[in-house]
């Protein structure tokens, strides 16, 4: 008989810092201590604290363990699973073994996330025990189509992909549209930096996507679906593949599913890794296998969609949501959230923040407590500046709006979006101009080309950005960026262009006074940009050691062992910083302008 469980993450975070090694050195000193058959390990999907990985829950007591290493399996079983005594320095906070007692766990409410971290997602068994495909049978035995769109549209579900979409009306047009022939696509091409949401779900939770897929196809009259996901999501794609396979020996997937009468069949569509295909009809031209372009709308793919025929496109979070709706019922999600924007969020948290991870809260909440109580605030010796929301297409939003719910009106009503999820965290060392360059720069090279706008006016503003970053900016500079950055927005063909300018926007619109700042004064004042800064070396510290001239890539420092100072010749200097992080006594400043 087991008398332990051990939940060990395997999402990709944790995998890639070595939770495997930590399963296998588990193995070998349970079995050395002849615990074998008592303790058994469970390989789950993400738990949420990515950076705090290797994680791991051990039941029934909840304990929870970060930054496992496979040196300290012995421990752990030792101590542990032998004598019954947590080890303290492996727990998150000491004196708070279980995740329910910090604070980045307690302030969650997981919905879509309720299974990742929970179960085993190889095995549809474990699925199934946790009342998985519960929703599928009751929606094709005790429900008809029109029902199941109905309650779609009463729990206020929104698309999840960023428009904010009701996801029941995209059904309903999709239902009502003529023909017999229609589709079914999961959009998993998750492109956003820093955005590992639907990743998660795919790896931790595949067969909640299904069910939500296949109750979509009931309802909208679908016979086939299709999985549109990033060739770079290897064990996601191998779990979805797994995921597939079981449902189809047990009857869930396929035909006469439940002895039902309906029949619904998916496969897989790999992407290449193009941002653009991210938008719809671009997606439907890649699995068509053109290429992934945007066509004008209308028709919308619920009239016109993949090879001509009514299609229904949803992101992997909303379809993930399905299954609770039609297990829980509508009024059960639709008293979570605010008045417009109904149930919860996945976000993924990056950037300067204590806590980066997978976090899952009420729509509503405020950025301030999303960052600061969930996501733990920013390191300490930092101020938080600014949070960028909604992936490259979003906002950065100042100090002074953390307060904002977080909901589809409200981050649009201040210049950024919902987006799929993404929220990276800025401190004071961030330059808002290098910000707006740097997600520009990913618009500007994801553009597909297709539309003037988006073509030319992201490399326009670009060229701007450019200069003004490079000390050669002019206030006229910030006029026509702005107005490029309107331009763009209003005639650009698809949701990449019109989104694009968002952090230019954003930026110009709260911190001015850093584009200025870069234009009138010549100065970086974060100290980021290399062309608006230098480094000086100060005399009263210098100890004449070496190890900045060695370290200079240039020749640009001159000096002689022993006999401080040494000095930096502007004029060969590249503002690397190599510099910098080689003297050992904090002699090198890095200064805003341009000379010293």
């Amino acid at each position: 008989m087991r008398r332990l469980e051990v939940l060990l993450c395997s999402g990709t975070a944790c995998l890639s810092s070595g939770a495997q090694e930590v399963k296998k050195a588990l193995l070998s000193s349970l079995a050395a201590h002849g615990l074998a058959e008592e303790v058994r390990i469970v390989e789950t999907g993400c738990m949420g604290p990515c950076e705090l990985g290797p994680v791991m829950l051990i039941y029934p007591e909840g304990t929870f363990y970060i930054k496992v290493r496979p040196q300290d399996a012995e421990e752990i079983v030792v101590e542990h699973f032998l004598k019954g005594r947590p080890v303290a320095r492996l727990l998150w906070r000491e004196g708070a073994p279980s995740p329910q007692e910090l604070p980045f766990f307690s302030r969650q409410r997981k919905v879509v996330l309720s299974n990742c971290g929970v179960i085993d997602p190889e095995r549809i068994e474990e699925y199934i025990a946790a009342g998985g495909y519960e929703a599928l049978g009751r929606a094709l035995t005790e429900m008809s189509p029109e029902e199941v769109i109905e309650e779609i549209k009463r729990s206020g579900l929104r698309g999840r992909g960023g428009a904010g979409f009701p996801t029941g009306t995209k059904w309903e047009l999709v239902r009502k549209a003529p023909g017999g022939e229609k589709y079914v696509i999961c959009n998993a091409d998750e492109g956003d930096p820093g955005a590992f949401m639907d990743r998660a779900i795919l790896e931790g939770d595949p067969h909640a996507v299904l069910e939500g897929m296949a109750i979509a196809a009931y309802a909208v009259g679908a016979k086939s679906g299709y999985i549109y996901v990033r060739a770079e999501y290897p064990l996601a794609i191998r779990r979805l593949e797994e995921a597939i396979s079981q449902a189809r020996k047990l009857g869930l997937l396929g035909e006469d599913i439940l002895e039902t009468g309906f029949s619904f069949n998916v496969e897989l569509r790999m992407g290449a890794g193009a941002f653009v295909c991210g938008e719809e009809t671009a997606l439907i031209a890649s699995i068509e296998g053109r290429r992934g372009e945007p066509r004008p709308r209308p028709p919308y793919p619920a009239q016109s969609g993949l090879w001509g025929k009514p299609t229904l496109i949803n992101n992997v979070e909303t379809f993930a949501n399905v299954r609770h709706i039609i297990q829980n019922g509508a009024d059960w999600f639709s008293a979570i959230g605010t008045e417009t924007s109904k149930g919860t969020k996945v976000f993924a948290l990056a950037g300067q923040v204590r806590n980066t991870g997978l976090v899952e809260v009420p729509m509503g909440i405020t950025l301030r407590e999303l960052i600061f109580d969930v996501g733990g605030g920013v390191p300490e010796g930092r101020k938080f500046k600014a949070v960028q929301i909604g992936g490259p297409s979003g906002g950065c939003l100042p100090e002074g709006l953390l307060d904002v719910p977080v909901d589809y009106e409200s981050l649009r009503g201040h210049g950024a979006i919902m987006g799929s999820g993404g929220v990276i965290v800025l401190d004071d060392s961030a330059c808002m101009v290098n910000v707006a360059k740097f997600f520009l720069e990913f618009t500007a090279e994801e553009s597909c080309g297709k539309c003037t706008p988006c073509r030319v006016g992201t490399q326009t503003m670009l060229s701007i950005l450019n200069r003004i970053t490079s000390g050669e900016g002019t206030e006229e500079d910030l006029q026509r960026l702005e107005e490029l950055a309107q331009l763009v927005k209003s005639a650009s063909l698809c949701g990449l262009g019109q989104t694009a300018p968002n952090p230019v926007l954003s930026t110009l619109r709260y911190f001015r006074d850093e584009y200025l700042a870069h234009i009138r004064e010549g100065a970086c004042p974060a100290g980021v940009c290399p062309a608006l800064i230098h480094y000086r070396i100060d005399p009263e510290l210098c100890r004449g050691c070496d190890a900045c001239r060695r370290a200079c890539p240039t020749g640009a420092i001159s000096g002689t062992p022993g006999s401080p100072p040494y000095r930096i010749d502007q004029s060969l200097c590249i503002r690397c910083g190599a510099c910098q992080a080689a003297c050992p006594f904090g002699a090198i400043e890095r200064l805003p302008g341009r000379k010293g």
